[in-house]
Order: structure tokens, then sequence, then C-alpha cells
């Protein structure tokens, strides 16, 4: 069904902020969390109504985040709500003493099908000091213990700046050994406390990228990216080169709750609904368009314009508008506004020079 999924119409996944509380520092956080919950966050009522919008649209991936989700009083309510519609949901805690086993238990029974839990360093010492607090890593890795003592599969997501860029190959192998489904690695994007951070250059990331894809064919778990949509334009060009020389190509293996058959984007297949309840084109794209207590997530979704022009490619400008890989990756909208302050514009930080592009500068320079 998600491969017949048309994103003008429905979403492929949609986050759900429930709440902005959090008692973690964390240096890239772009929630601004706080220890109390901000005005005006959806009642459960507001909650369930939205669940069932969100079901309405022909049942995409539900995940809860923060802030720390665990901080909302209703929230297993809310996840039995949406299980029992038979809607596949996950949640991203904060690895705070609310994190315990009777928390992961009780969301296993509301009906979670899967965590996803941070960790940005390989040992305590670097991932602490990104958290903000002392102890996070630790209780990190016991939330883990239980996970897969309870079989209950999980995601480990990274957030990749020049502070731990470095100790990647690190956390590869770590993530191996605690029996991760999942790494995802989040290219740090500029808003919130991100704007304090240094993302890694564009070489960087292209770097990162074809070393990642390297990595696939090596480890158990399947690697994924956030806010670096031009990994599938080196997985693609990877592939293309391994079977020209007559090997498998890496990462074909699929899981639905990890990577959507095809590439989603900022507004386009990926949807973001905040605490309060208005409506971005994602977290990191804080563009509101439209609020879900005045009209339906359905109505906003589909007939937005600053969403209408995120799922229209050709109308990127620069190289993104001309590339011949727009459909399939579109660069990071989300990093294209947080630099230049355009939406549209082209990802700031692909090295990649389009074919079509190339010739019009080339032309140019004639």
């Amino acid at each position: 069904m998600a491969e017949m999924r048309d994103y003008n119409q429905n979403p492929f996944i949609v986050i759900w902020e429930v709440t902005r509380m959090c008692p973690l520092h964390c240096l890239h956080c772009r929630a601004e969390a706080q220890l109390h919950p901000y005005p005006g966050e959806l009642t459960t009522e507001e909650g369930k109504r939205l669940i069932n919008e969100i079901y309405e649209m022909d049942n995409p991936l539900l995940v809860f985040t923060g802030g720390d989700p665990l901080m909302r009083a209703d929230i297993y309510e809310l996840i039995g709500y949406a299980s029992q519609k038979g809607m596949r949901v996950s949640i991203t805690p904060s690895a705070t003493p609310r994190l315990t086993r009777k928390a992961i238990c009780r969301t296993k029974e509301a009906g979670i099908v899967r965590w996803a839990l941070s960790l940005d360093g390989p040992d305590a010492a670097t991932h602490d000091y990104f958290r903000g607090f002392r102890g996070t890593f630790d209780r990190t890795i016991k939330a883990i213990d239980t996970l897969n003592e309870l079989n209950m599969p999980f995601q480990i997501n990274t957030t990749v700046t020049q502070y731990n860029v470095d100790k990647l190959p690190e956390i590869a192998a770590l993530m191996a050994n605690l029996g991760a489904v999942v790494w995802t690695l989040f290219f740090l994007v500029p808003t919130g406390r991100g704007d304090r951070l240094r993302p890694i250059s564009p070489e960087q990331h292209d770097s990162v990228m074809r070393w990642a894809f390297q990595l696939q064919g090596n480890v158990p778990y399947m690697i994924t990216t956030t806010e670096g949509q031009f990994y599938r334009r080196v997985m693609y060009q990877g592939n293309m080169k391994r079977i020209n020389d007559g090997l498998p190509p890496i990462g074909r293996f699929h899981d639905d709750l990890a990577r959507a058959p095809r590439g989603t984007n900022d507004g386009n297949g990926f949807i973001f609904v905040s605490h309060t309840g208005d409506v971005e084109p994602s977290g990191f794209l804080p563009i509101v368009c439209g609020n879900v207590k005045e009209e339906s997530l359905a109505e906003i979704y589909r007939t937005s314009p600053l969403l209408q022009a995120l799922r229209k490619p050709d109308g990127y400008k620069g190289k993104c508008g001309v590339c011949e890989f727009r459909l399939m990756c579109g660069g990071s909208r989300a990093r294209a506004y947080a630099v230049t302050g355009d939406y549209l514009a082209s990802e700031p930080y692909c090295v990649y020079l389009p074919q079509a592009y190339e010739s019009e500068m080339t032309g140019k320079t004639v």
C-alpha cells in the first residue's frame, strides 16, 4: 500500500509532538524543551480526534515524540487508542528517570510497535555532554537491555555534527552489539538550540554517506537518514556501480517502519503536528501551514500552498530543480530554509553537480 500512496493526498508518516516537556538540555534540541507544559497543548480529546484524522489518511505511520512523550499523563491512553484502530505506532522518549522497565512494559501493552532512542556517542562522556545531563548514556543502555529482553524492536538515532562525526565508526560498532534494527543518522539542521552547533561540511556529508553505504553491506541493521535525502542518490549511484561490476546491490531489504518504498521529504509524504496543533512540513522546517484545532489535518496537508510547493521538485531552485535525482532526493527543504531562508532553494550541503546544471553553467561561462 505504501508504494501506491499518493503523497499529494496522504503522508507516509506523521510525527506528533505530544508535548515539549523534557528535563534534558540537549545541545541540538529543536523543541526548546522545558519542565512544564506550554500553554495550548492538545487535550486528550483533541489528540484522539487528531488520531482519527491521521487514521483516515490511509493509516500512515504515527510517531509520538516530544520533548519527552513519557511526561504526558495520558500518553498510554493515546497509544492504546491509536493501536486499537490498527495503527502502527512508535515512540521516541528521552533518557530521563521516567524511562523505566515499567514504562516500557506499559507502552508495549498499549500497542507500541517500535521504540526509538538516541545515542550521540559511543560512551557516556560523549553522549552525556551532548544531552546535557550525566547518566543519560547508562540509562539508555539499560532501557535497551529491557527492550531486548521483551523482544521489542528499536532503532537508534544519532545526530551528526562536528562534535561526534569522528566517532561514527565506534557508534556503528556499538549498534550491532546492542541489537538495534535500524540506525538513523540525523544530519543537523540549525534550528532551535541546534543553531548553536557546528554542522559537518558539505564534503563531510558526502563522505559520511558514502561510508554509511559501504557499511550497510556489512552490518545486520538498516541505515537510514533524516534530513539527509541525498543518501538516496548516494545509494543509487553506489548500487549502479556494483551492478555494473557484477556485484549484488547493498541495502535492498525493506522495513516499512524505517524507510518508505519511495523517498519522503519535508511536507512530501512527511508531516509534523506540534504540541499545540500547528502543522508544519517537519519539526526542522518550522513554518506553520495550519492548525488541527481549526481544520482537519487532511485539509491542511492536501491544500496548503506551501506543502503543495514542497511536493513539486520541478519548482525547486538552482541545481535541485534540474537534478536528475530530484524526485528521488530533492535535498533537505528544512536545511535549505535554515541556511538560506528559502525552502525551495538548493540543498546547501550537497556537493553533487547535476548534469543539466553543469551543462547550463558551462554554457553561461562560454
